[in-house]
This record gives C-alpha cells, structure tokens and sequence, in this order.
C-alpha cells in the first residue's frame, strides 16, 4: 500500500455488482489508495449483523488502478472487521459505505446495513460516513449524488469526526439544491408486511410497510430536508446511553435494588 496516499476503505450492503459501490469509487479514487471490501450478494437490513455460524471468506475480486476490489462471504460488519483486523497493513484514514440504493432516513438507520458499516467504522475510531440515493432502481442515476459524495468526503479527511460520531447521509433522487444537516425523523414503520400464498397455499409474508412520519412540519429533519430537494447529513453517535434518564432511573430502582 501507498503510505504517501491516505487510504480509504470501501463497503456497502447490496453487493459487489452494485452500481452504487461501483460509482462511489470512481468517485473518489483521486483522493487517496481505494480498498473495496464488500458482501458476495445483497445484504439489506442487516444493520450491525456479524458472521458467527460458519467460517468468513474472502478474496480479491479485481485490481483497477488505484482500487483493489475484494470480496467476502459476510454481512457489511464482517467486512469492516475482517479487512481491519486480517488484510490490511494500515489503518484506513476514512470508511466510506455506500452508496445505498435507497434511503436510510428517520429510523432506517437502525436496521441499515450501510449504517451498520459505518458504524462499526466510528467503533474503530476511523472517522466513517453512510452514503444513500433515495432511489431503488438497479441503474440509478447517481451523478448528483457524487458531487455531495467528493464534497463531504474531501471535508471528512480534512478535518476529521469527533470521537464515537460517524455520518448518515442521504440524498434525493434527481437535482440536488444543496446540503443541510438535520436529525433523525422521528417515526416508525406501518403496515410492514405483505400477505401472500405459496405454491401450497400457505401464508408467506414479504417485507413492505410505510413510514409513519411524527414530525411533517419539523425543517431540521432528515425527512423534511429530503423531500424538500437537500441532502440530509445526520451525525450518530454509538453511545446509545439515555444519559437524560439515568437520574430519574435510579430513583426508581435504587430502594428495590437494596
């Protein structure tokens, strides 16, 4: 590996033939030595997942001019870790996952598995950054999204991500007016899942659903930022204490503790 380059780690969770990995390297791939380590098929909603009953895998898929492409067998987790821990000879000087075909918003950044990535990342103290087009289609149309993509990464490198904090980053589909830092919507999903028969007619059930927004009217959402025509830059901490609950909580229990 090039010391004098910094190097930047690649992964994602819709594959090694996604378009959007694909085009998040190119995009990058003057700013420093590109190592891409990313599952062998899609793995969506894997969030912070990791391999524990069967043996990790992995070998070098292609080597391009400045990025070296590998793949392995795991959830996006096992990728960050496998590579950290076994195939690289340095530590990268940023994660980049993505881009996402789709948007991780408002509570999807839970079960994300592009978030999981970047996640795992910030564990590392690697400053990471999740990336995602609101768009599902297999042939995206990404070149919007690469100029937010160079903007943030070359800000990134420069200037670095406090400790425990990584990026969510989501943009909208077609023209893109600008960036905005938000929160995280708050809300759930609703009716999630479809009611189908198999060949025997026995119920089966396929994975849909609806956001249910509860802040419409907030401007500082991601999900406001997003349908509005911005790009959405959420910072997640991994510390998931309640810090604001911790007093009152152990009023509560305190006396049936002891």
């Amino acid at each position: 590996m090039n010391e004098n380059k910094p190097l930047i780690f690649i992964t994602n969770d819709d594959g090694y033939l996604a378009k959007g990995v694909s085009v998040l390297a190119e995009t990058v791939k003057d700013m420093g030595e590109i190592v891409v380590f990313v599952p062998d098929l899609p793995r969506s909603g894997m969030s912070g997942a990791i391999t524990t009953s069967h043996a990790l895998r992995a070998h070098i898929y292609k080597r391009e001019e400045n990025i070296t492409t590998y793949v392995c067998n795991g959830t996006p987790v096992d990728c960050v870790k496998l590579a950290l821990n076994e195939f690289l000879d340095r530590k990268p000087d940023i994660i980049l996952s993505g881009i996402n075909h789709g948007s991780n918003a408002g509570i999807s950044v839970l079960y994300s598995g592009t978030m999981g990535a970047a996640i795992e990342g910030c564990i590392f103290d690697i400053p990471s950054v999740g990336f995602s087009l609101c768009d599902h289609a297999a042939d995206a149309d990404f070149e919007e999204t690469k100029k937010v993509v160079r903007k943030i990464a070359k800000k990134v490198l420069e200037k670095g991500l406090p400790k425990r904090v990584c990026l969510n980053v989501n943009i909208p589909a077609g023209e893109v007016k600008g960036i905005k830092v938000a929160t995280q919507t708050q809300g759930k999903w609703v009716s999630e899942y479809h009611r189908s028969k198999d060949g025997n007619g026995n119920d089966v059930f396929w994975l849909t659903g609806n956001f249910e927004n509860w802040e419409t009217d907030n401007e500082k959402t991601d999900e406001w930022v997003l349908a509005n025509g911005y790009a959405a830059v959420v910072p997640v901490k991994i510390d998931a204490t309640a810090y604001e609950f911790v007093d009152e909580l152990n009023n509560l229990l305190i006396d049936k503790i002891l």
